[in-house]
């Protein structure tokens, strides 16, 4: 979870907003596995989250100057970016069992 999320949550559970949501737990509990790749002769690095289901979510990170590339830290960004995909994902499903 990051720091923005904790401040958010922190927030959602002071107001007491109790009804049924989407967490940041909810979001990790989906993830069961994650691959990475870097392009050859490339600062590009990309996240593959693979979900529960099956179905993937891909997120990337670049730098401009390859002095400044860092695989570790690559890695770090690309996934953030993958999971923050899985928010609206996580929604429309949550949405299609509130309908039910």
């Amino acid at each position: 979870m990051s720091k923005d999320e904790e401040t958010i949550e922190a927030e959602i559970q002071e107001k007491g907003l109790t009804a049924k949501r989407i967490t940041p737990e909810d979001l990790d509990a989906e993830i069961v596995a994650e691959d990475y790749h870097v392009f050859p002769g490339s600062c590009l690095t990309v996240c593959c989250l693979t979900l529960r289901n099956g179905f993937t979510v891909t997120g990337e990170s670049a730098c401009a100057s390859p002095e400044n590339f860092n695989a570790e830290l690559g890695q770090k960004i690309a996934r953030a970016n993958a999971r923050e995909k899985l928010w609206p994902l996580l929604g429309f499903r949550l949405c299609d069992q509130l309908a039910a």
